[in-house]
């Protein structure tokens, strides 16, 4: 058996269709872009950020992948560019700016990227006719979406039909968090980031699991970006409580531990123990890799991080590293 391909389905983009499109009319897309000497800063949580080329120039993403040892990468909109605060008639053009431009790096490389479609979640009957769109004209087969959209949960019966409509697509959810949902004591640290956006993907599992949403998307697939969040090591008691606690039963009669392989994990725990765990305890085909490129969150050296996991055998190294990714974009 040759040595597994390194598919990535953690991997952002923020395309210089939207940019464009800000620097030209940013009260309208609610995001400031300036120019200086030769680089472009965009607005991220109040400040000017450089963007850096591995966002947005496919070269630079080529590049990169070839130094990490990623021969394929779904890339999908980075966190600061999840607009959805946005009123309808600018959130839609915006999916629809971020969706052509992260089709045209494509485009530019097919056999090594895919892409992710990006939705204007806030308002679901856009979201449906983006989402058909894109799946039409580009034939994306995954869509990436907020943990939570401008703090909505994504359990809510509202965002169903959008999620009913990707089901029945054929594609799979990405999910990202993009704000702190958790109150007091987050600011200092960087503590939104290391411990927030864990917690909200660990807030939007559990919505997911109690409030029946999963037993009405029955075959819907989703993938959970830093390692799941707290969901795995915590699972044991969401099933102990939905057993003894009446109140957690008024939604879903199904045990949140049966539900625990809907999901799908990536790999990016920073610790090649809690990997092992994860793998053992959701199985192989339930972990892909993802390396949040070109965040400074990604593992310091993909391979290594790999090589570390204790007790890897080469059916699981070739199931995470290929397998489980290639079964989710449709190329198994």
């Amino acid at each position: 058996m040759g040595k597994p391909r390194i598919i990535d389905l953690h991997n952002h983009v923020i395309p210089l269709t939207l940019i464009d499109a800000a620097r030209k009319e940013p009260g309208r897309f609610g995001m400031r872009v300036e120019d200086r000497d030769g680089k472009i800063f965009y607005e991220r949580r109040g400040h000017l950020t450089e963007l850096r080329p591995a966002f947005c120039n496919i070269d630079a993403k080529l590049a990169a992948m070839d130094e990490m040892g990623i021969d394929v990468a779904a890339i999908s909109a980075a966190p600061p560019i999840f607009l959805h605060h946005l009123p309808v008639d600018a959130a839609a053009p915006a999916a629809s700016l971020i969706n052509d431009g992260i089709a045209q790096m494509v485009a530019k490389n097919p056999v090594r990227l895919r892409g992710m479609a990006y939705l204007p979640m806030q308002h679901p009957d856009a979201a449906i006719a983006e989402l058909e769109r894109v799946v039409r004209e580009y034939r994306f087969k995954s869509v990436e979406i907020a943990t939570t959209i401008d703090g909505a949960q994504l359990a809510e019966k509202k965002f169903r039909p959008v999620l009913r409509t990707i089901e029945q697509l054929g594609c799979f959810v990405f999910t990202h968090p993009y704000q702190c949902s958790a109150k007091g004591g987050m600011d200092d640290y960087d503590f939104y980031n290391l411990l927030g956006f864990p917690f909200d993907t660990t807030l939007m599992v559990s919505h997911l699991m109690f409030s029946g949403a999963l037993d009405e998307l029955k075959t819907l697939k989703i993938v959970l970006s830093h390692g799941g969040g707290y969901i795995p090591y915590q699972i044991g008691r969401l099933a102990h409580g939905h057993k003894l606690r009446a109140s957690t039963r008024r939604d879903s009669k199904t045990s949140p531990a049966d539900l625990l392989r809907r999901f799908y994990f990536d790999a990016l725990t920073h610790d090649a123990q809690a990997t092992r765990y994860l793998i053992d305890k959701v199985g192989a085909d339930h972990v892909v890799i993802g390396t949040d490129h070109p965040f400074d969150m990604g593992p310091e050296n993909l391979r290594a991080s790999i090589d570390a996991i204790p007790g890897l055998s080469a059916d699981e190294r070739a199931q995470i590293c290929e397998r489980t990714a290639a079964a989710l974009l449709g190329e198994s």
